[in-house]
C-alpha cells in the first residue's frame, strides 16, 4: 500500500488529485473545531473535563469529528447526509417513481442525488434546532448529568437561534459540497473520506485516554494490548470484507443482426458483509430513542420508567447494561438480513439474466435460479450478519475490561468504516496507476 502511495505522487495527474482531496479533509477538520456563535466555550470545556462521553449522541458526535460536543460550525457533521441516503435509498424500494429513476442509469441517479439534498438541507434544519434546543435547555442530556450550565449563552434569544440553525444548515451544506468536490477532482468517494477522516482524528486522543484511566504501569500494559488488539481487529475485517461468494454465469451465443453476441462467462459476486455498516447504524439509532425520550422525563421520580431506560439502556459508569447488549446484537442480525432483503432482489436479477441470455450452470432459468440465489443469499448472509454483531459489542467488552468510557476506538462502527473506505481508496489508487503505467502488449 505505501509503495502505491510513493507510485501515485511521482504521478504527476495522480499527485494533484491526492494533494487536494487532503487539502478539502483538512478543511473540514479546521471546520469542526470553530465555534458556532453564541456558544459558551468555557462550560463546554467544564463539562468535557468532567464527562465527556455521551450517552445517546455518540454515533452522530463520532462521524462528526467530536464537533458536535464542541457545538462548533460542523457539528452536525456529515450525518444529515447520510440519513438522507439511507432514507431515499428505502424509499426507492415502496414509491415507484424513485424504482424508474434508479433505473434510468445515469440521469435518474442525478435527480435521486438532487433529491438527496434537498432531503439533507431538511434534516439539518430539524436537527441543529433540535440540538440548539437541548443546548440551552439539557445540556446535561448532550454532555453527560454533571453538566448543569447552559453552553449556549443564557441571553441568546430567538433572533440569535435562528442565526445559530442558518450558520449549522449552511455548514451541512459547505460538507456536502466538500465532499462531491472530493469525488469528482480527487481520489475516492468524497462522503466516505470525510467520515474517515472524522472518525481517525480521535483515535489519538482514545487511545491516550486508555492510557491514563490506568493506574502505575497498567496504562502503558492496556495501551499497547489495545494497540496489539486493533491491528488484530484490522486483519479481521480486511479478511471479512474482502470474502465475497462468486456464482458462476453463462451467456449462450445469439445472432443480433449479422453479428454473434455473448457466449462469455462471468460471475456474480455475492459479499459476506452485503449490508455493510448500515445494520449497526440502524440498531445504535433505534436503541437511541428510547434513551432520548428518557431524558425529558423527571429524573427524581422513583420506580418511574425513565430510570430503568437509562439504567438498562443508557451508558452508565459500569458500561452497557446485559438487556442493551442483547439488545443491540439481535438488532444488529434483523437489520442485517432486513437490507439485503430490500437491496439484492433475487427475482430481478434472475429476470435480468434470463433476459439477456444467461444461466447459472446446472440452474434452469426463471423461478429456480432466484430459489438458488434466495439460499446462496440467506446462507451467507448468517456469517455476515453474526460478524457484524460480534465487531458491534467490542467496544462494550472492552469498556468492561478497561473502563474506557466511550473512548474505545477499535471496534463497532469505527473500524468497519476506517477499513472498508481505506480499501476502496487504495483499489482507486491502483486502478488510476493501472490506466497511467499500462504497457500492453508490445513496448
Amino acid at each position: 500500500m505505501l509503495t502505491a502511495f510513493a507510485r501515485a505522487f511521482r504521478t504527476p495527474d495522480l499527485r494533484k488529485k491526492l494533494l487536494f482531496t487532503l487539502a478539502m479533509m483538512a478543511l473540514f477538520r479546521l471546520g469542526a473545531h470553530i465555534p458556532a456563535p453564541g456558544v459558551n466555550e468555557a462550560a463546554i470545556r467544564q463539562c468535557i473535563g468532567t464527562n465527556g462521553t455521551s450517552s445517546a449522541l455518540g454515533l452522530i458526535n463520532l462521524f462528526s469529528g467530536n464537533a458536535l460536543l464542541q457545538l462548533s460550525i460542523f457539528a452536525l457533521g456529515i450525518m444529515p447526509y447520510i440519513t438522507a441516503s439511507i432514507i431515499l435509498q428505502l424509499l426507492t424500494v415502496v414509491i415507484p417513481r424513485l424504482d424508474a429513476l434508479k433505473k434510468e442509469g445515469q440521469a435518474g441517479q442525478a435527480k435521486i442525488t438532487q433529491y438527496t439534498r434537498y432531503l439533507t438541507v431538511g434534516l439539518a434544519i430539524l436537527q441543529s434546532t433540535g440540538l440548539i434546543a437541548t443546548a440551552k435547555n439539557a445540556p446535561q442530556y448532550l454532555l453527560g448529568t454533571s453538566c448543569q450550565t447552559s453552553i449556549i449563552y443564557p441571553q441568546v434569544d430567538l433572533k440569535a437561534e435562528a442565526v445559530l440553525v442558518l450558520v449549522m444548515v449552511s455548514a451541512t451544506s459547505v460538507i456536502m459540497w466538500l465532499g462531491e468536490l472530493i469525488t469528482d477532482r480527487g481520489i475516492g468517494n468524497g462522503m466516505s473520506l470525510l467520515i474517515f477522516t472524522s472518525i481517525a482524528s480521535g483515535f489519538p486522543s482514545q487511545l491516550w485516554a486508555i492510557k491514563q484511566t490506568q493506574k502505575l504501569g497498567g496504562g502503558w500494559v492496556a495501551f499497547l494490548g489495545v494497540i496489539a488488539m486493533g491491528m488484530v481487529l484490522v486483519g479481521f475485517v480486511v479478511f471479512i470484507e474482502q470474502g465475497q461468494r462468486r456464482i458462476p454465469v453463462q451467456y449462450a451465443k445469439r445472432m443480433i443482426g449479422r453479428r454473434m453476441y455473448g457466449g462469455s462467462s462471468t460471475y456474480i459476486p455475492i459479499k459476506v458483509n452485503q449490508s455493510g455498516v448500515i445494520p449497526v447504524i440502524f440498531a445504535s439509532s433505534l436503541l437511541q430513542l428510547p434513551v432520548l425520550v428518557s431524558q425529558f422525563a423527571d429524573p427524581n421520580q422513583k420506580h418511574h420508567w425513565s430510570s430503568w431506560i437509562r439504567q438498562n439502556l443508557g451508558l452508565t459508569n459500569n458500561g452497557y447494561s446485559y438487556y442493551y447488549s442483547v439488545a443491540y446484537f439481535l438488532l444488529i442480525l434483523f437489520f442485517a438480513f432486513f437490507y439485503v432483503a430490500i437491496t439484492f432482489n433475487p427475482d430481478e436479477v434472475a429476470d435480468n439474466m434470463k433476459k439477456y441470455g444467461g444461466f447459472i450452470p446446472g440452474i434452469r432459468a426463471g423461478k429456480p435460479t432466484a430459489e438458488y440465489l434466495n439460499y446462496i443469499l440467506t446462507r451467507i448472509t448468517w456469517p455476515g450478519a453474526l460478524y457484524l454483531a460480534v465487531i458491534a459489542i467490542i467496544p462494550m467488552i472492552a469498556l468492561a475490561q478497561f473502563h474506557t468510557g466511550g473512548k474505545f476506538p477499535f471496534g463497532g462502527t469505527s473500524i468497519l468504516i476506517i477499513v472498508g473506505v481505506g480499501l476502496e481508496t487504495v483499489k482507486q489508487i491502483e486502478s488510476q496507476l493501472q490506466q497511467h503505467n499500462y504497457e500492453g502488449f508490445l513496448r
